[in-house]
């Protein structure tokens, strides 16, 4: 079954940054910090909010359990799914991914992101060493 695959243009802008602020992310009830980076990219879709993509190395994956979900979009490709496992609870596909983005999306491969109301995302002044 082929997939329709859609660039990114004027109709539907996606704009890929690196972003140098702290990112943290801290789960809601127990604040344990799940994710902390510098080293993030933020992602603007069509006049949504942007998304941040942490590396995948700077989360604490011991936190995190594949799923077998998937979702398709055409202008990022398929996205697979983390449950995210916390003191208090198991949150069902709270994290996603995509293990091979679009070509006009590469920069988010080896990324992955959060659903903002499953945890806390805070973004900070970055502090030089």
């Amino acid at each position: 079954m082929s997939r329709e695959i859609k660039i990114p243009g004027p109709d539907h802008p996606i704009e890929i940054n690196e972003n140098p602020h702290l990112i943290r992310v801290i789960a809601q009830n127990g604040g344990k910090v799940i994710a902390e980076t510098t080293a993030a990219v933020s992602l603007s879709e069509a006049g949504r909010p942007p998304v941040h993509y942490i590396p995948l190395a700077d989360v604490d994956q011991t936190l995190l359990v594949r799923t077998h979900s998937h979702t398709y979009c055409p202008y990022k490709g398929e996205a697979s799914y983390y449950s995210l496992i916390t003191p208090e609870k198991e949150i069902a596909d709270a994290v996603w991914f995509y293990e091979e983005p679009h070509e006009a999306v590469k920069a988010i491969a080896g990324h992955v992101a959060f659903y903002p109301q499953h945890v806390q995302i805070t973004v900070a002044e970055a502090v030089a060493d």
